[in-house]
């Protein structure tokens, strides 16, 4: 049942009530936390500058409020929700959908067709999700109408603003006439809101410095010096074993060292960093999600606005700059109530000085066991949304065509020309065969394991 914290709120009915039980249900979250609780509490017609730590669940605390002011009259975008990068769009998106409204959301972001993005707007969503640079063209092209958007969420602000996206968002907000409420979310204090947001008297949530929302994630640390620091961290992946990990560098010249390093062992892994093409990166991460890779090497690329679920090991193999640097990669793990631990890689004359606590150092095994390889392997379907394609025609082409099992299908993706689904890896290469050729929605479509 819902936490009686939230049950009488004055800005819910019950109609609301029921639906944010049914929309928990459907995220198979038993309760929201204390942070969320606050979020949802604010009246309708006041700003709100939510700070909370990366993992927290701030996506939920803005998107509660948003649906409760949508209505089934309004055939425009009703709410905007602004993020600094692709992948958090991408992942808002998903949330969204999880929850199951039956409202539409959309997506816009640099790296996307601009084309399908347009076609999209013909029937507006009543929730976009974009970054800042393609709505700022979305609107000086005249393709989106504004005037029912009531709400609009500046997410990751303060990244927002570190990646120079200033004059967009203020473009942006100047072209939203009838804003009713503006929710600014920040993992990290802000010394002032800048005049362009607009943000008006604002209802102030802070759960910065809160211990009950404090992540349980336990320091360790092991010795390396430069020349044996590559085959350091190999020890300390093998000793890891086959569970989620994120190694992160500082360049993306030693992402692909290691890369390099752990292919010739033939170990399965992804990488991410901003040097590389959107759709590889996107893929990167699809398989990270679905259990194709469990370990991802990347940049402070994927240290803000990725939710990636159940990451429990966090690797600095070249240490952060600075404090709020470290704090962000170690968000990515001990999220909400997981476990997770933090390994930092150090010189013997290294202690950094955002390390306020004694570390424990381990001891790496003498002899290295390569970890198991991943259960999971991604198949490639070049056919999606825009194919009239969903997960329900793909499962019964796996199950029935392909033999293969519920249990032997995992997390699929639909995206608006291709999907991507997990299969057991054992079982992979006998149902491709047994599919080949098949048809989805009655046309033939390229099937094949995705690389």
């Amino acid at each position: 049942m819902l936490n009686t914290q939230y049950l009488v709120l004055n800005t819910y009915n019950l109609q609301l009530q029921k639906m944010t039980q049914q929309i928990l249900d459907n995220l198979k979250i038993s309760a929201l936390n204390q942070m969320q609780i606050a979020a949802v509490q604010v009246a309708d017609n006041r700003d709100v500058i939510l700070l909370s730590p990366t993992g927290s669940g701030k996506t939920l605390a803005f998107l509660l409020p948003i649906v409760a002011n949508l209505t089934k009259d309004s055939k425009l975008v009703q709410a905007l929700i602004v993020v600094p990068s692709r992948e958090l769009a991408l992942q808002i998106e998903q949330v969204f959908k999880q929850m199951s409204t039956g409202y539409k959301v959309n997506c816009c972001y640099g790296g996307h067709s601009t084309k399908i993005e347009r076609n999209n707007m013909v029937e507006p969503a009543a929730v976009l999700i974009g970054t800042p640079g393609r709505l700022a063209y979305h609107l000086r092209n005249n393709h989106l109408d504004t005037k029912d958007v009531k709400t609009l969420v500046l997410d990751e602000f303060d990244k927002a603003l570190e990646f120079g996206f200033e004059a967009d968002m203020a473009f942006i907000i100047g072209e939203l006439a009838f804003l009713k409420k503006r929710i600014l979310t920040s993992a990290t204090q802000m010394e002032q809101i800048p005049t362009f947001t607009k943000v008006a008297n604002p209802v102030e949530i802070n759960f910065l410095k809160d211990q009950n929302n404090a992540p349980d994630l336990e320091l360790r640390a092991v010795l390396s010096d430069p020349e044996t620091k590559l085959e350091v961290l190999f020890s300390l992946v093998c000793k890891i074993g086959n569970r989620s990990t994120l190694i992160f560098c500082n360049h993306r010249e030693a992402v692909d060292r290691i890369s390099e390093i752990l292919s010739k062992q033939n170990l399965v892994h992804g990488v991410f960093h901003g040097g590389m093409e959107q759709e590889d990166r996107e893929k990167a991460l699809l398989k990270f999600r679905n259990g194709s890779y469990r370990i991802l090497i990347t940049t402070d690329l994927a240290s803000r606005g990725l939710d990636i679920p159940e990451i429990e090991y966090i690797i600095h193999y070249q240490l952060p700059h600075n404090e709020e640097a470290f704090l962000h990669r170690n968000g990515r793990t001990a999220r909400m109530h997981a476990k997770g631990t933090s390994y930092l890689m150090l010189t013997e004359d290294e202690s950094p000085s955002y390390i306020k606590t004694r570390i424990q150092y381990e001891e790496l095994p003498a002899e290295d066991v390569l970890p198991e390889t991943t259960s999971w392997e991604t198949l490639y379907i070049a056919a999606g949304k825009k194919d009239k394609v969903n997960k329900i025609d793909i499962v019964g082409l796996l199950l029935r065509k392909g033999a293969l099992k519920k249990e032997e299908v995992g997390l699929i993706e639909v995206q608006d020309y291709s999907s991507y689904v997990a299969v057991k890896r054992s079982k992979i290469n006998t149902a491709l065969n047994l599919i080949k050729g098949e048809k989805l929605k009655n046309k033939k479509v390229r099937i094949e394991i995705s690389r």
